[in-house]
């Protein structure tokens, strides 16, 4: 039970850190290069799409537990640690708020124009 009970508290503490990452993302004090990491890493991480589907054997797996992490913690260090703990704040603050669907509706308008460019730029050559 004491495994559970880590796995569901490492869990509770990457999302609080995605939320950060994303709310840092859009603050002015952050350096481009680490808003443009940041927002790659929280889209990729909330986005419902996969890189590796998890039906794949193992490696449908792979970005989760390796990918998605090692990510985080990249643009964490990007970011001055007194800033990550405002971001972290508000992002505990904003979790207890209740949820929006507008951020899932914009991932994947994103992610189908995405498929239909890379659609449109195939057919060319079928």
């Amino acid at each position: 039970m004491e495994l559970l009970t880590k796995a569901k508290h490492w869990a509770k503490i990457l999302k609080r850190d995605v939320i950060a990452l994303w709310i840092a993302a859009r603050d002015p004090r952050v350096p481009i290069h680490t808003k443009l990491v940041a927002s790659a890493v929280a889209a990729y991480a909330l986005s419902p799409i996969d890189l590796i589907p998890d039906f794949v054997p193992v490696l449908g797996y792979l970005d989760d537990l390796l990918i998605v992490p090692l990510g985080i913690m990249l643009a964490i260090r990007l970011i001055r640690p007194s800033l990550m703990a405002e971001f972290r704040a508000e992002a505990s603050r904003r979790a207890e708020r209740p949820i929006s669907r507008t951020g899932l509706v914009f991932i994947l308008a994103i992610w189908l124009a995405c498929l239909i460019f890379l659609l449109w730029s195939l057919s060319k050559y079928l």
